[in-house]
């Protein structure tokens, strides 16, 4: 895959689509609606190899594909190019609605890093110097024996607006080292389907043949298309920004894991072109929560590089998207427990009334902040 960025980020974003489409793979089940961030997940383990030892630190270059010489500077530079505020994202008010005589507000994207150390941990320094300087992460000192779990639920809940509100289940009061990343995007369509064309009700075909009763969205206008054998794309740009979201139909029938795949995201990337599109699509509102030592086959590890005696014991990621006719709005957090010792139509019709996938990108370099699969629209939470 060819990714139109500067060398070091090129490297980091293949690997980290790579990545979510393995992760994807592995725990998207059909007829399950799921939503991954590839990039809080890399982001997370970036600041974990800072402290990875020995083979530890090789296994997590083969698993991210990070480059020989670290991929600190490189998270650091392609954050500096997608985040559009340094501080909490600001949340909605409840039950606010969208005036639509106003113009689309600006987008927000918010990364955040957070390292929880135990009280009276000695620390290396050089670790700590390099999740400072290259993911920005504030550190905090909790005790872990204490409310440490509500205290890094309370800066998860306030990094993304409120949207998640719970890191882990639980701690071991063993729990010396916590590193996590929380991620926020809200963003407004470049052309909204509000006030296009009225929602069409129909129904959604489910992998088993089921159906559910939706509303579609419905948009007819020019807009980035690309197809190939069994599956069509649609590009939905967000207003004021670099942002995207593909639209990823296969032929009904078909699963759409498999367009996540790095070799069909570049197909659609680098085919897309302007045409008429008539789009209808559902709306989605759902979150999805994944144990990272399961799915990755992830198991103690040397991270004698952050403090003496630490392994990795826990590896969550929780993630939540809403989608409607006015945009997106989406977060995800990825928390790390470390313990002591252990050729084209006039116009392309594209209906996404079966299971589909999605993926938000930044387009300039094609990371992934977001994917998933719809798998029925109508099921939430």
């Amino acid at each position: 895959m060819t990714t139109p960025a500067d060398a070091p980020i090129g490297r980091i974003v293949r690997g980290m689509t790579a990545f979510g489409y393995d992760l994807h793979s592995r725990t998207a089940r059909p007829g399950e609606n799921t939503v991954v961030s590839p990039f809080s997940v890399a982001a997370a383990f970036g600041m974990a190899r800072a402290g990875a030892a020995g083979r530890t630190g090789t296994a997590l270059d083969e698993i991210f594909d990070f480059p020989a010489d670290g991929p600190h500077s490189a998270f650091n530079a392609l954050t500096g190019r997608i985040v559009t505020t340094d501080g909490p994202p600001p949340r909605r008010r409840p039950g606010a609605t969208r005036d639509a005589e106003r113009g689309p507000e600006p987008p927000v994207v918010a990364l955040a890093n957070g390292t929880f150390v135990q009280d009276g941990l000695d620390v290396r320094r050089e670790f700590l110097r390099t999740v400072t300087a290259h993911y920005g992460a504030g550190v905090h000192v909790v005790d872990f024996g204490g409310d440490a779990t509500g205290f890094i639920d309370a800066w998860a809940e306030e990094r993304t607006a409120g949207r998640i509100t719970r890191v882990f289940d639980r701690l071991p009061e063993s729990t010396r080292v916590v590193l996590a990343n929380a991620a926020y995007l809200r963003a407004e369509w470049e052309r909204p389907f509000a006030g296009a064309t009225p929602p069409e009700r129909g129904t959604f075909t489910r992998a088993d043949g089921g159906t559910t009763p939706v509303d579609l969205m419905r948009l007819n206008a020019p807009l980035r298309y690309a197809e190939g054998e069994g599956w069509q794309a649609v590009e939905l740009r967000y207003a004021e920004s670099e942002l995207a979201m593909w639209v990823l139909v296969p032929e009904t029938g078909a699963s759409p894991t498999a367009l996540l795949s790095p070799d069909t995201l570049a197909r659609v990337a680098d085919g897309l072109s302007e045409r008429q599109v008539d789009l209808a699509m559902p709306g989605w509102d759902f979150s999805a929560s994944i144990d990272l030592m399961k799915a990755l086959d992830l198991a103690g590890g040397d991270f004698s590089g952050i403090a003496d005696g630490l392994t990795l014991d826990r590896a969550v990621h929780r993630a939540t998207i809403t989608v409607d006719e006015w945009g997106t709005e989406a977060a995800a957090v990825t928390g790390l427990a470390f313990p002591v010792s252990a050729p084209p139509s006039p116009q392309a019709v594209v209906r996404a009334d079966h299971p589909f996938a999605f993926a938000v990108v930044h387009t300039p370099t094609r990371a992934p902040l977001f994917i998933g699969q719809v798998a029925d629209p109508g099921r939430t939470g």
